[in-house]
């Protein structure tokens, strides 16, 4: 072959120009980036900024004693009492009970869509997670009121039409497309080096996937499930509709009560003055709920780091 010599290369050199402009896009793109999350970030501080600045003027006048050591939640009352308590055991309640159902559900789901499934089922039902993730809210609150609570009916004698049972069954199928697309992701990020040693040792599919993937992907998928329990617990439709909106300190799912998000869409209905005690409890809720999620959130980050940390 021709040899080319040096004035032949270069003429496939890029240009000074060309180089400049290169150096200016990517600057730019830089500076883009930079700026979308710096923006989110700044969104965050003003929202905590909001929260902080309109909860303390209440706390400093009601006490922080009365909201963390009463379990009687009744602000809209004559005689108001502000135990947060309250609505914090409905939030739990119906978190557990959706958690209770997804858990056991997602894990199932995710092993087997990631080892048992044929490819073309696993393309099938992909999209159908997917769209379960799609539908609004407020669609899984009138099917939990409508459909689910008749039917406990049937099963509970005397269950009242409003009760956190169906409210948490209905959350725990509206967050399980969350915990299985996630759980199925950890699952196929173990190296297959071990699923083949493990075959190798005689272990048999289900062996391997209880024995071997689910200890392997136990960081991500236990990060995978806190992602999905702020999810549960930052819901508001499903449990204003199927829930009720009575506060109630009680942990049995068989009663209706209200959660931290029912009493939120309570208050921001306009009923109450602005600048009202009434009014800057509503902050105090968000902000105990924002506390709660950004606390799930945050361990949910530190289990991925560390799940990625091993992985390298």
């Amino acid at each position: 072959m021709p040899s080319v010599g040096a004035e032949g290369l270069s003429s496939f050199a890029p240009s000074a120009g060309f180089l400049r402009r290169r150096r200016l896009l990517a600057g730019l793109f830089a500076a883009l980036l930079w700026a979308a999350a710096a923006l989110s970030v700044l969104i965050t501080l003003a929202i905590v900024a909001v929260l902080i600045g309109e909860s303390l003027p209440f706390l400093e006048e009601v006490g922080l004693s009365a909201v963390l050591l009463d379990t009687v939640w009744t602000p809209l009352f004559a005689e108001p009492r502000y135990g947060i308590w309250a609505l914090v055991a409905g939030t739990l309640t119906t978190t557990l009970i959706a958690l209770a159902l997804a858990l056991p559900a997602g894990l199932a789901l995710a092993l087997y869509l990631c080892e048992y499934a044929p490819p073309r089922l696993r393309e099938a039902a992909k999209p159908v997670l997917e769209l379960l993730a799609a539908v609004p809210t407020v669609v899984y609150g009138y099917f939990a009121l409508l459909v689910v609570t008749p039917l406990l009916q049937g099963l509970i004698p005397g269950l009242p039409p409003f009760n956190m049972l169906a409210a948490g069954l209905v959350l725990g199928v509206m967050i399980l497309p969350y915990a299985v697309s996630l759980s199925e992701d950890a699952l196929r990020a173990v190296p297959r080096e071990l699923r083949e040693a493990a075959y190798a040792l005689g272990f048999t599919r289900l062996q391997t996937g209880l024995g071997v993937m689910l200890p392997a992907a136990r960081s991500g998928i236990v990060s995978a499930f806190l992602l999905a329990l702020a999810r549960a617990m930052g819901e508001t439709m499903v449990v204003t509709l199927a829930a009720g909106q009575n506060p109630r300190f009680t942990f049995n799912p068989l009663e209706g009560a209200a959660t931290m998000t029912a009493y939120i869409v309570q208050v921001s209905f306009g009923d109450v003055p602005y600048g009202s005690r009434a009014y800057r409890s509503l902050f105090v809720v968000a902000l105990g709920l924002f506390l709660c999620t950004f606390a799930v959130n945050l361990l949910a980050t530190l289990l991925s780091r560390k799940r990625s940390h091993r992985g390298a």
